[in-house]
């Protein structure tokens, strides 16, 4: 009966309103401690939901004050548990003070220590010499104390960190004060030193590191780096993380031949808006004695739910801005910087646009190249129907306002009416179709004497048919579904003299399959080519029983009827007929494929240009590529581009796209990478070279360490490895 009134003492005298239960003991004495033999269990109702759930083999101790729990302790509190040699619950603090061989497990975190204390409601207490592992990314380190601010809260006092799993890990950051927190979902050092291999990498006042994935603000990884331009380069970018859906990285950058770089980039994304805007400023480049700067914005927002607004706008300081500053060929390629804003309406019968658009030239002196005409503003009018009655109709409108420093400036307006009857069925189909292009021109800076309206009425009628067989066959030992398509297209357009109408904007379409198969043989609107031919073309594909094509082969050629008379430079052309097209594809294994173009002239019987790929993918990781590119007195290039493991760890990337005609390299990347074998952490080293004009070039270097769970550090080569080597994985 003793343990009964036991109970109920402790129930009535706990003032923290503590229910305990106990196992039979023998009664002793009120003035000395209660003792047990047995393993007893204590359920301590909290303020909290969850009770305090606490085992042990001997209990002792004054019910209303203190209860001491010795030999294999465990202490129980929703997903927090505490495993100790020896432990004391204080009632009036309602906290547990354990020694001895501590283990806790907290919210799947695990943490081991000498002794530690925590108040069990509010999740506050420390642990002395403590060894921990973060469940969420395999973060493990060690420490002088822990001290917990809250479940979710954590200081660790001259401690390290590292996401190796491994005793010895190659790499740590050792900092007197880690602050973790798995709410927010990161981490935050103070005085740090990152070591690798046992030496030390990195020294910084403060480092911020997420958790696991997430974004979280502070200081980057220093990027280092360098050009043959520039020299060396140097930052440390700061990210500023807004909101979930904005951010700003702020990136100051010294170049070592040119001085202090100030740059930022700003993301955000919201209902019905996004858009990245990126700025660079050298205030006073040493090299030039000027000011240098870029920006580039992009901006796009749905203002009512038929209505967006878009921008585009793009600006340089100068012409060398790109070869001087530029990292990729992607940036050095870009020589006309778009500036377009528009407003577009979509509605049940179609769309309009408005828009004003312009370039800036950046022209390289020894390859100048022509500006382009400003649109200051065009409005594009759309709408088109399918299936009206078995019609297909649409009609397009468009009306500019054309301006040039230097060349004839006006206005055009172009209508352009068309309408189909497709006829569709499993074995071929044809579709005859009409169309009517109206243009109307008035030059704004002609002289008086000269004409400055002009107008045209160009139709067109086009009949495009084509026949589908097919036959099931075999490749490779499979079963497959072989397709033989004849297609069938012609075009009759009346000629309409237009040697006396500006161009703005029109210019000879490339040649190649989906070409020979349009009505206008011209880009832009300013030249309706006149036309009485027909295009014939032979298709074959190989289809596997899954849908997926495995080869195509194709030959195309197109026959004039008529002398074409609307040309770009008002001559006359005679031929009979096209080049001749050829082009293949397909994939011999799921690890090789291949594909070829070429075009033969049919006034000598030679190549005019030709294409040739191929691309071995066999296992992730591995892929070699390799290009031949030909056009007729202008260029003729062998690209070959590599990524190829030499064992388990060790990678190397290459691209060599070198210039047969020139007799030098184009373009070229040289490097390596290397994977530890436990997945912690990865290297890379990569030189790249590039042409910057026409007769210059630029090398940059990458040096980039990466610590899984960290951060990386160093120059980033991997958009360098992506944009130049097809099908490049990272290892990681």
């Amino acid at each position: 009966m003793f343990p009964t009134i036991l109970a109920i003492l402790i129930s009535a005298l706990f003032p923290a309103q503590i229910f305990a239960q106990v196992a039979p003991f023998n009664p002793v004495s009120s003035a000395t401690p209660a003792s047990a033999a047995k393993p007893s269990e204590v359920v301590i109702k909290g303020d909290k939901e969850q009770p305090t759930v606490i085992r042990a083999e001997t209990i002792s101790g004054r019910p209303e004050r203190y209860v001491n729990f010795d030999n294999d302790v465990e202490v129980t509190k929703g997903d927090t548990k505490v495993n100790a040699d020896k432990a004391t619950y204080t009632n009036l603090e309602d906290e547990i003070k354990a020694s001895g061989d501590i283990r806790m497990l907290r919210a799947g975190d695990s943490y081991f220590g000498d002794s530690m204390r925590l108040q069990m409601d509010t999740g506050i207490g420390f642990i002395v010499n403590p060894i921990y592992q973060l469940v969420r990314n395999n973060a493990h380190g060690k420490g002088e104390r822990i001290d917990f601010e809250s479940d979710e809260q954590s200081t660790i006092v001259n401690g390290t960190y590292t996401t190796c799993v491994s005793d010895d890990p190659d790499w740590f950051l050792k900092s007197d004060s880690l602050y973790l927190d798995t709410e927010l979902d990161r981490g935050v050092a103070g005085k740090t030193i990152v070591y690798f291999k046992g030496v030390p990498i990195l020294a910084t006042p403060s480092l911020t590191f997420p958790l696991s994935g997430a974004r979280h603000s502070g200081f980057l990884p220093p990027i280092w780096g360098g050009s043959s331009r520039g020299g060396p380069e140097f930052s440390v970018p700061y990210y500023v993380n807004i909101a979930p859906n904005r951010d700003l990285t702020l990136y100051p950058k010294i170049i070592t031949r040119r001085g202090v770089q100030l740059g930022a980039e700003a993301r955000y994304m919201g209902d019905g808006y996004s858009g990245i805007t990126n700025i660079e400023v050298l205030p006073d480049d040493r090299q030039t004695n000027t000011t240098r700067y870029a920006i580039s914005s992009i901006h796009q927002q749905k203002l009512l739910p038929q209505l967006d607004f878009a921008w585009n706008v793009n600006a340089a300081s100068d012409d060398n801005y790109p070869s001087d500053f530029a990292s990729s060929i992607t940036k050095t390629a870009e020589r006309l910087l778009l500036r377009d804003t528009s407003l577009t309406y979509s509605g049940w019968l179609g769309t309009a646009t408005l828009r004003a658009s312009n370039y800036q030239v950046l022209q390289d002196i020894n390859a100048p190249i022509g500006r382009p005409y400003d649109r200051l503003p065009q409005l594009d009018l759309h709408s088109e129907r399918h299936d009206v009655y078995g019609f297909d109709w649409s009609v397009d409108t468009q009306l500019t306002r054309f301006w040039h420093p230097t060349l004839v400036r006006g206005d055009r307006a172009v209508f352009n009416p068309q309408i189909s009857y497709p006829i569709v069925q499993p074995g071929y189909f044809i579709i005859p179709k009409v169309s009517l292009n109206v243009a109307s021109y008035h030059l704004t800076n002609v002289d008086p004497t000269q004409e400055s309206d002009f107008h045209r009425s160009v139709p067109t009628f086009s009949l495009d048919s084509g026949l589908i067989f097919e036959r099931p066959s075999t490749l490779f030992g499979r079963a497959v579904t072989q397709t033989l398509e004849p297609r069938v297209f012609y075009v009759n357009t009346p000629y309409r003299d237009q040697s006396q109408f500006p161009n703005f904007d029109s210019g000879l379409a490339d040649f190649n399959f989906a070409q020979i198969f349009s009505e206008n043989r011209f880009t832009g609107s300013d030249r309706i080519g006149d036309s009485n031919q027909i295009t014939a073309a032979l298709i074959s594909r190989y289809i596997e029983t899954n849908g997926e094509e495995r080869f195509k082969l194709a030959v195309g050629q197109r026959f004039y009827f008529n002398t074409q008379k609307v040309t770009l430079d008002n001559t006359t052309t005679t031929q009979s007929r096209s080049d001749l097209l050829l082009s293949g594809s397909g994939k011999f294994s799921d690890k090789l494929s291949a594909d070829a173009t070429l075009q033969v002239s049919q006034s000598d019987r030679r190549a005019v240009t030709s294409n040739y790929g191929v691309r071995w993918q066999p296992a992730p990781q591995t892929v070699f590529n390799a290009e031949y590119r030909y056009q007729r007195d202008t260029l003729e290039q062998v690209d070959l581009s590599t990524q190829l493991p030499i064992n388990k760890r060790w990678f190397v990337v290459a691209r060599s796209n070198y210039s047969l005609q020139d007799k030098k390299l184009v373009d070229g990347l040289a490097g390596f990478e290397y994977k530890d074998p436990c997945n912690c952490w990865s290297f890379r080293m990569v030189a790249q070279r590039f042409a910057t004009s026409s007769i210059t070039s630029n090398t940059s270097f990458f040096i980039q360490l990466e610590l899984n769970g960290l951060s990386k550090i160093g120059s980033n080569p991997l958009d360098a490895l992506k944009k130049n080597i097809s099908g490049y994985q990272p290892i990681n």
